[in-house]
């Protein structure tokens, strides 16, 4: 054989290994990246013509496929649609899914390695593949309570709910207001499809975004729970401890004062740590998070949390102390301790904060599918409880768990009483820019005693007169009755 005809061969032979290397990476190595991906037109055919698994939330179905005589053989439907859709996400024959319907979508769909057995048992049967289902950890009356709460606030609000239990990390509520229809996503009329998805999607007040995982706001002064932390954690204080009070607090050297809301003296020039947070106090946070300087207070807000995406299934955005790279001069510093400059948190992260001090320093990773089931109800997995992190000793949280208790029995977080029960909360009121009103939020935890429930509540924006815009007096009832909602399951 000459020597251009060997080359050839040669070059022939590699080229058809690869083809063969190539066929095994798709057919094996892709093959599951490739099936789920958003999109696939021949797995969403197969998949709108198969028995969709149902999401379940105390039994009941917020996501169901039902039999139908048109082009496929069932349909897509959510019975209490805006209710959940934050959580369900869409299923769209155009559109792919969203939210769990996407992340649990193997199993929804009946196509997940651990449902191997069903499949060859329908093949067998001649019947087409069923999906599984998945069991949420959503208690319905706290969520529909949750919704409530904003709704009544008026129909222009935005905000969010989310309710933890604070020894399991379960998510006992998540809302968010606007919401939408996903009914309208999952239509066979392609038509009505297509004009529902550029109306959602071109919505300026994004009623698909998950407010509570996704959006990242100003705490404001509800992060004054994690610069009380860092000050117990770093310096050793206690709710006795004497901080600073007093009307503004300077800075040597720099034409910034950093005031108290309302301009008031929080009682003093010399107050007690407990008294610091009773009543807000700017001045108080502001100069602890400098004493306490920026890389501890960081860290103390990273063991919350902050900077982790810490729920699967949903989408997240990480929350933040600061940006990264940034060096804090000291008036940004004291901005950053009472919850403003560049820090910015997710309602999740709030409610995580509340239930990490509630559950004695022990912060437990959230989680929102507790169990999810074969066709035949076989127990395919469970969730188990599984900490974060460590946030703070158990004797500090339990310190600052009291002194919540008294924001509330006595302070600014009056509006969040239960008759009976020791509730434990914080106000927020978030400057944002002039023309726009100030975020309201309120975090809070009951009983103390035994932590049933953590909650935090953000009002983004509502008909509320701008003077009237204040966390106790707008997020503080939804946080009650969120939590009695629970208490009283």
């Amino acid at each position: 054989m000459n020597k251009p005809i060997r080359n050839l061969a040669v070059a022939a032979l590699v080229l058809f290994a690869a083809l063969l290397v190539n066929i095994n990476i798709v057919q094996f190595v892709q093959a599951e990246s490739l099936n789920d991906r958003n999109g696939n037109q021949r797995v969403i055919n197969e998949e709108f013509s198969r028995d969709r698994g149902a999401i379940l939330v105390a039994g009941e179905p917020v996501a169901e496929s039902v039999p139908t005589d048109g082009q496929f053989r069932f349909q897509r439907e959510y019975p209490a649609a805006e209710l959940y859709a934050p959580v369900t996400g869409y299923f769209s024959y155009i559109y792919g899914r969203g939210a769990l319907e996407n992340s649990q979508n193997r199993v929804l769909a009946g196509t997940d390695n651990r449902l191997f057995v069903n499949r060859v048992v329908d093949l067998l049967g001649n019947k087409q593949p069923q999906g599984g289902s998945v069991e949420l950890t959503i208690d319905p009356l706290a969520q529909r309570t949750a919704a409530s709460g904003l709704a009544a606030l008026g129909e222009n609000t935005k905000g969010a709910v989310v309710a933890l239990d604070p020894q399991t990390g379960a998510v006992l509520a998540m809302v968010t207001q606007p919401s939408y229809d996903p009914n309208r996503l999952a239509s066979h009329d392609f038509g009505s499809v297509n004009d529902a998805w550029q109306e959602l999607t071109n919505d300026d007040d994004q009623p698909m975004l998950n407010r509570g995982t996704q959006q990242t706001l100003p705490p404001g002064s509800v992060f004054k729970l994690v610069t009380a932390a860092a000050a117990m954690e770093e310096l050793d204080l206690d709710p006795d401890s004497d901080v600073q009070g007093g009307t503004t607090l300077s800075f040597p050297g720099i034409d910034y004062e950093l005031p108290n809301q309302g301009g008031g003296n929080c009682g003093g020039n010399e107050i007690s740590l407990r008294q610091a947070l009773e009543v807000s106090c700017n001045v108080s946070f502001g100069d602890l998070a400098g004493e306490v300087g920026q890389e501890a207070l960081a860290e103390q807000a990273e063991r919350f949390g902050f900077g982790q995406d810490a729920l699967s299934g949903l989408a997240t955005s990480e929350s933040r102390f600061t940006a990264e790279g940034t060096d804090l001069e000291a008036p940004q510093l004291a901005q950053s301790g009472i919850g403003q400059f560049e820090v910015a948190a997710t309602p999740l992260q709030m409610a995580m904060v509340a239930a990490g001090i509630a559950n004695e320093g022990e912060v437990m990773r959230p989680y929102i599918v507790d169990t999810v089931r074969s066709p035949n109800l076989r127990v395919l997995e469970e969730t188990s409880p599984e900490s974060l992190s460590g946030a703070m000793t158990e004797g500090n949280a339990r310190q600052l768990a009291s002194m919540m208790v008294s924001t509330v029995d006595s302070g600014t977080g009056t509006p969040a009483q239960i008759p009976g029960v020791d509730v434990g909360g914080k106000t927020g009121t978030a400057q944002s820019t002039p023309d726009r009103p100030p975020y309201a939020w309120f975090v809070a935890f009951a009983p103390q005693d035994d932590p049933q429930i953590a909650i935090a509540v953000v009002v983004e924006s509502s008909d509320t007169a701008r003077s009237d815009i204040a966390g106790g007096r707008l997020a503080g009832p939804i946080a009650r009755d969120v939590m009695q909602a629970v208490l009283e399951r």
